[in-house]
C-alpha cells in the first residue's frame, strides 16, 4: 500500500474511532455475558476433581495402613508413586489437547465425555482390597495410576476451558468464583460421603483373630470401639460408589449446561513440541514466580490435608470424632469463598494471597501446642477452614491473569492456554506425591505399627511435625516468593484494556492503522502497552 493510501486510510479510521468506554461496550456486545446457569454448570464440573481428591487425599493413607494393611514403605511407593505418575501425564495431556482439533462440542469437551467412565471405573478398584496378597501392592499402584491418568485427561481441559468459555476477565473471574464454591463444597461432599459413611462402621478396624489387639493394653486416650475388617472394606467400597455416581452427574451437567465459544479460540500459531512448550512457560517471569510461591505453599496445605486424620488419631486421641472435624473444615472453607472473593476485588489477589496464606499459620500452632481438646479442635478447624477456601481460590483466580500478561507480551503466539495450566497441575501433583509419600515414609521409621489402635508416641511427635514445623515453612517460604510476583493490580488492569482493544479493534484489518495514535480516545496506558507490543512485531494481531 502506498503511503498517501496509508495517510488516507489512517485519517479515514479515525473519524469512525469511539470513546475508550465504547470500547467494553463493544466487546460486551460481541460475547454476550454468563448466565448465573451457565456458571454454576461450569462450576459443577471442578467437583469431581475435588470430591475424589478429597477422599484420596484425607482418606487414602490411612485406608491403605489400616484396612488394606500395607506396609508403610509400600504405602509411600504407592502414593508417590501414583502421584508422580499423574504429574507427568498432566503437560504430556496438556500437550495433546492444546494440539486438538476442533470439534461439534468443542475443543476441551471430548476430552472430558470420554475420560469420565474410565475414571469412575479406576477409582472405584482403588477402594476394593484383593482376596490374594500376592500382588496386592500392584494392583493399587496400577488403579491409582490409571485413575490419576483418566483424572488427568478430564482436569486439565476443564481448567484450560476457564480460557474459552468467555474473553472478559471479569466473567472468567466470576465464573472461577462460583467453581472455587462448588470445588470446596465437592471437597466437603467428599469428606462426608468417605467419612461419615466409613466412621458410621468402624472407629478402629482390626481382624476377627487379632491377638495382638486382644492381648494389648489400650491407652485410654484411644476410642475402644472395633469392628471387623470385612465391615471397613465394605464401608470403604459403598462411598466410592457414591461417589462415582456424584462423578458421573457432574459430567452430565458441564457437557450440557456450558458451551466452548468458537469464537474465543484466537488464531493458532504454529504448533509446539512438547520441549518448546515447556521452555514457552518457564520463559514467562510472572509464571515461573506465582507457580513457585503456590507450590510452596500448597505443599505446605497438603502436609496438613495428608497427614491430619492420622494427627486426630493418634496424637489427639479423637479417632471418633475426626471426620466431623474434617467436615467442619470443608464447611468452612466453603463459605468463606464469597468473603475472599470480595476481598480480592476490594484489596488486590497479591494482597488476599498473602493474608489467606498468614491465617493459618497461628492455629496450627495453636492446635500442637495445646493438650488435646475436642472443643478446641473445632474451634481450630473453623478457623483454618478459611485460609483453605483462600488456598483453592486465588491460584486459579491468579493464573488467567498470568497467562493474558503472556498474550500481551506474546501477541504472536496463540492457542497454547492448556500447557500453561497442565504445568501448573504438574507442579501442584509432584508436590502432592512428594508430601505423602515422605510423610508415610517418615511414619515408617517412627515405627508406625499397620493394623494397630495405638502408637507410640514417636509416631505421635512425627505426626506434629508433619502437620505444624514443615507447612509453616513451605508457607512462609511461598509468600516471600509471592512478593517477586510483577503481576498487580494496576498492571493486571491494563492487561484487560489492551486485550478488549484487540477484541473490539481488528488490528489485522488493512484498513487499520498500524498503531494506536496519540490521542485522548485511549487511556495513556492502553497507548504505551500497545506500543510495546509493536516493538515485538508488526501490528497487534486480533487474538
Amino acid at each position: 500500500m502506498a503511503k498517501g493510501q496509508d495517510a488516507t486510510s489512517y485519517a479515514g479510521t479515525l473519524q469512525t474511532l469511539k470513546p475508550q468506554k465504547d470500547i467494553s461496550e463493544t466487546v460486551k456486545k460481541q460475547k454476550p455475558q454468563l448466565s448465573v446457569c451457565n456458571k454454576l454448570c461450569f462450576a459443577f464440573g471442578g467437583a469431581p476433581y475435588q470430591i475424589t481428591g478429597s477422599a484420596l487425599g484425607f482418606f487414602l493413607q490411612m485406608f491403605l495402613l489400616d484396612v488394606a494393611q500395607l506396609d508403610p514403605l509400600n504405602a509411600s511407593i504407592i502414593l508417590f508413586a501414583g502421584r508422580a505418575w499423574d504429574a507427568i501425564t498432566d503437560p504430556t495431556v496438556g500437550f495433546l489437547v492444546s494440539h486438538s482439533r476442533w470439534t461439534r462440542v468443542g475443543r476441551m469437551m471430548p476430552w472430558i465425555l470420554c475420560s469420565t467412565p474410565f475414571a469412575v471405573l479406576t477409582y472405584f478398584l482403588i477402594w476394593y482390597v484383593p482376596h490374594f496378597e500376592e500382588g496386592k501392592v500392584l494392583w493399587f499402584l496400577v488403579f491409582y495410576c490409571l485413575f490419576q491418568s483418566m483424572q488427568t485427561c478430564f482436569h486439565v481441559p476443564y481448567s484450560a476451558l476457564t480460557m474459552f468459555i468467555s474473553t472478559k476477565q471479569e466473567e472468567r473471574d466470576s465464573a472461577t468464583a462460583y467453581r472455587m464454591t462448588v470445588e470446596l463444597l465437592g471437597s466437603m461432599l467428599g469428606t462426608a460421603i468417605q467419612g461419615q459413611i466409613v466412621g458410621s462402621v468402624s472407629t478402629c478396624p482390626v481382624d476377627d483373630d487379632n491377638d495382638d489387639y486382644k492381648n494389648s493394653t489400650i491407652p485410654p486416650t484411644v476410642n475402644r470401639t472395633i469392628t471387623s475388617l470385612e465391615e471397613s472394606k465394605k464401608a470403604y467400597m459403598i462411598s466410592s460408589g457414591v461417589i462415582c455416581i456424584i462423578y458421573i452427574l457432574c459430567s452430565v451437567i458441564l457437557f450440557l449446561g456450558v458451551k466452548e465459544q468458537k469464537e474465543c479460540v484466537k488464531r493458532k500459531s504454529k504448533p509446539l513440541t512438547f520441549r518448546q512448550g515447556l521452555k514457552l512457560v518457564v520463559s514467562h517471569g510472572p509464571y515461573v514466580k506465582l507457580v513457585s510461591a503456590f507450590l510452596c505453599t500448597t505443599l505446605g496445605f497438603l502436609l496438613v490435608e495428608g497427614n491430619f486424620s492420622l494427627f486426630l488419631s493418634y496424637a489427639l486421641g479423637q479417632r471418633k470424632d475426626f471426620q466431623n472435624i474434617l467436615l467442619v473444615i470443608m464447611l468452612s472453607a466453603g463459605l468463606t469463598i464469597p468473603w475472599w472473593q470480595w476481598f480480592l476485588t476490594r484489596f488486590g489477589k497479591k494482597t488476599a494471597a498473602f493474608c489467606g496464606n498468614l491465617w493459618a499459620i497461628p492455629f496450627i500452632i495453636l492446635i500442637v501446642s495445646v493438650k488435646s481438646n475436642l472443643a478446641l479442635s473445632y474451634v481450630v478447624s473453623v478457623a483454618a477452614g478459611m485460609s483453605v477456601g483462600a488456598s483453592f481460590l486465588l491460584p486459579w483466580s491468579m493464573l488467567p491473569d498470568v497467562v493474558d500478561d503472556f498474550k500481551v507480551t506474546n501477541p504472536n503466539v496463540h492457542g497454547h492456554e492448556a500447557v500453561f495450566y497442565s504445568f501448573y497441575v504438574f507442579f501442584i501433583k509432584f508436590a502432592s506425591g512428594l508430601s505423602l509419600g515422605i510423610s508415610t515414609l517418615c511414619l515408617k521409621f517412627a515405627g508406625y505399627v499397620t493394623g494397630n489402635c495405638f502408637q507410640p508416641e514417636s509416631v505421635s511427635t512425627t505426626l506434629k511435625v508433619l502437620v505444624s514445623a514443615f507447612p509453616i515453612a513451605l508457607i512462609i517460604v511461598g509468600l516471600l516468593i509471592l512478593r517477586m510476583y510483577p503481576i498487580d493490580e494496576e498492571r493486571r488492569q491494563s492487561n484487560s484494556k489492551v486485550l478488549q482493544a484487540s477484541l473490539a479493534f481488528p488490528f489485522g484489518n488493512p484498513s487499520f492503522p498500524p498503531a494506536f495514535p496519540s490521542s485522548p480516545c485511549f487511556s495513556p496506558s492502553v497507548v504505551a502497552l500497545h506500543h510495546q507490543c509493536l516493538q515485538l512485531q508488526p501490528c497487534l494481531l486480533l487474538m
